[in-house]
């Protein structure tokens, strides 16, 4: 997405519109269009190029339940649509589908003056969605939530045991529960930044295998000027207006 100015911005109770892209919920799914550039790999191309497409989100089920991530209310997060289906399509014939996932989170500070780091990860578990979230707040206090989704609404889990995973390439440190006795493994690396990371991990909670969409934050990184200065060259940005 690019970053625009205010003025760039429209929205209703079902329509959320920037420049070009917009979501616009129908009732029963979620449309998300876009119109955006992707980011120049020397691989593929020099330059960037537009990118345009829509995505369809049709969720299982949508909960109420909002969490506080903080103890102070500062933090909110809400998994509006813990599983779901997912229809992708690109501008030029390109397609998937898969299984989806729909959250949203809003504070009223800045996530690093928060948390100084995170890990979430969502996954099936006896074919009902999980999300395990553990956060490190700024103060050293520690926030974690295990739950499982239904259409009747959210169940707390007993987690199991946290386990450390190898580091990425910016060396953010990231962790993920696991049942005693044995090891969470990363299958697929899927993003690698110098404050985040994501990652396919098979692990085992409570006796049986489940294979995570797992993610890592680091608020300390983000907090850094360097950092700050380099988010531009992966998130365009427009003048206000």
């Amino acid at each position: 997405m690019t970053e625009r100015g205010e003025g760039a911005l429209k929205r209703d109770a079902s329509n959320f519109q920037v420049g070009p892209s917009a979501l616009e919920w129908d009732g029963s799914a979620l449309h998300i269009r876009f119109d955006e550039l992707s980011l120049p790999w020397p691989s593929t191309h020099v330059l960037p190029r537009r990118i345009r497409g829509e995505v369809r989100m049709q969720p299982e089920f949508v909960t109420g339940e909002v969490f506080d991530l903080d103890g102070k209310s500062d933090h909110s997060w809400w998994p509006i649509a813990p599983a779901g289906r997912i229809e992708m399509r690109l501008e030029g014939g390109e397609s998937w589908s898969g299984d989806g996932y729909l959250d949203s989170n809003w504070g009223v500070e800045p996530l690093e003056n928060g948390f100084r780091r995170w890990d979430w990860a969502r996954g099936r578990r006896s074919g009902k969605p999980i999300v395990l979230y553990d956060a490190l707040k700024a103060d050293g206090g520690t926030t974690s939530i295990a739950a499982e989704f239904s259409g009747s609404g959210a169940r707390l889990l007993q987690a199991p045991p946290v386990r450390q995973l190898n580091s990425g390439l910016w060396r953010v440190e990231r962790f993920a529960r696991c049942d005693a006795g044995k090891e969470p493994r990363i299958v697929r690396p899927l993003e690698d930044s110098p404050f985040y990371t994501r990652a396919l991990v098979d692990t085992h909670i409570a006796g049986e295998p489940v294979r995570l969409m797992h993610e890592s934050f680091s608020g300390q990184r983000f907090a850094s000027p360097l950092v700050k200065a380099m988010l531009p060259f992966r998130m365009p940005r427009r003048p206000p207006g």
